[in-house]
């Protein structure tokens, strides 16, 4: 991950991440991210920052129900940023910070469709299911994740 360094999330990035995030997925996701994971999960969220601004954001969370787990919600990287190891290092980062908190298990989700984020996941070390049916209600079909750490 030449030339970026990661740094916890603030509220405030809220703004610069709505900015890009349907731009960098290609397609309309930020109804998938309110404001409120920045307010009240930036502790365990994360910016990858380069020489052009902002390169990558992942934001994560411990789970307030079952101790043992952490679970990443959300990760985007620049496409210009894209296969230089800024993905790979948040999530080391937040592997990291989960284990320090006592997590055990790893979860995400993804669409059928985001054949690079199952491919990606998959490098990871984190076993993927097969798509889950009506998973975030009718109609709605997501690969779920999950990974030891």
């Amino acid at each position: 991950m030449t030339g970026h360094v990661l740094r916890p999330a603030t509220p405030a990035d809220y703004d610069a991440v709505a900015a890009v995030v349907d731009e960098w997925w290609g397609r309309p996701v930020l109804a998938s991210l309110p404001r409120l994971f920045l307010d009240h999960f930036h502790r365990t969220s994360m910016i990858a920052e380069g020489p052009e601004g902002m390169a990558g954001f992942l934001v994560g969370l411990l789970s307030p129900s079952v101790e043992d787990e952490a679970y990443i919600h959300f990760v985007g990287v620049c496409p210009a940023a894209r296969g230089g190891g800024v993905a790979r290092a948040m999530y080391e980062r937040f592997f990291a910070l989960a284990r320090a908190h006592d997590r055990h298990v790893v979860k995400a989700i993804t669409s059928p469709v985001n054949e690079a984020s199952i491919a990606f996941h998959q490098r990871m070390g984190f076993t993927a299911s097969e798509p889950v049916p009506d998973y975030n209600g009718p109609g709605t079909r997501l690969v779920t994740f999950a990974r030891g750490i």
